[in-house]
């Protein structure tokens, strides 16, 4: 059985418009719009790499990149 892979996502503030986007995108609903309409990422132990936040974000403020276990 292959273990979980784990990956980090990394927002970057000056950047984003909080647009909302990422929210719409995530398959499985990594980010939520905050009660202050702010980008957060709220549950980034569920991300599964499918880089749809990357791809679809119009400011390029988002990166997730795989975290390697050894």
């Amino acid at each position: 059985m292959s273990e979980k892979k784990t990956f980090l996502i990394t927002h970057n503030g000056k950047w984003c418009k909080n647009c909302g986007i990422c929210v719409a995108v995530c398959p499985k609903k990594v980010f939520e719009i905050d009660r202050n309409d702010r980008h957060a990422i709220v549950n980034p132990q569920d991300c599964i790499g499918c880089q749809m936040c990357v791809e679809h974000c119009p400011d390029f403020a988002l990166i997730v990149e795989e975290v390697k276990n050894e």
